[in-house]
């Protein structure tokens, strides 16, 4: 089965649609890695990010917890409902789940997402072979990013990914 990426943008700003990312296909569950290291996994996810976003010329985003929290949020939801979607399982846009968690709305940037990815930098490059993650990836004027990870019972990896612009 191929796993799906998605993507999401203001609705003040041009949205931003991209074609779906596939994950490699793993009939293997994994067990779910302890707290320390999802978080490793979520900061890995900043450092490849960054290493994208300064090759290219824009700055490295620094972690905010409040994006970190909205984005953990996120995928756990998705992985409690079993659902994928950039709309969460009360209706909420990645704004409103960012503002949730202390956020400026006016800052929420955009959200990417992904199910399926085994690593951090198995996900980062699916993301980046997808144009509107990609897109999102390298907005120079996103300034702030939170990662989350979270694991269904068969060990299927859902990722989100939140910027922020202050």
């Amino acid at each position: 089965m191929k796993r799906l990426v998605a993507i999401a943008a203001l609705a003040a700003v041009p949205a931003l649609f991209a074609a779906p990312a596939f994950a490699a296909t793993s009939s293997t569950a994994v067990a779910k890695p302890s707290a320390q290291v999802i978080t490793g996994y979520e900061n890995e996810v900043v450092r490849l990010t960054n290493a994208q976003r300064t090759a290219k010329g824009c700055p490295a985003l620094r972690i905010d917890e409040r994006l970190r929290t909205a984005a953990r949020a996120h995928s756990t939801d998705m992985v409690t409902r079993g659902f994928f979607s950039h709309t969460g399982s009360n209706g909420s846009t990645f704004v409103a789940r960012e503002a949730a968690a202390g956020y400026p709305s006016r800052s929420a940037n955009a959200e990417n997402i992904a199910w399926g990815y085994r690593t951090p930098k198995d996900v980062v490059t699916g993301w980046m072979n997808s144009p509107g993650h990609r897109a999102n990836i390298l907005n120079c004027g996103s300034v702030a990013v939170g990662v989350g990870l979270a694991y269904t019972k068969s060990g299927a990896p859902y990722w989100t990914q939140d910027f922020g612009r202050s």
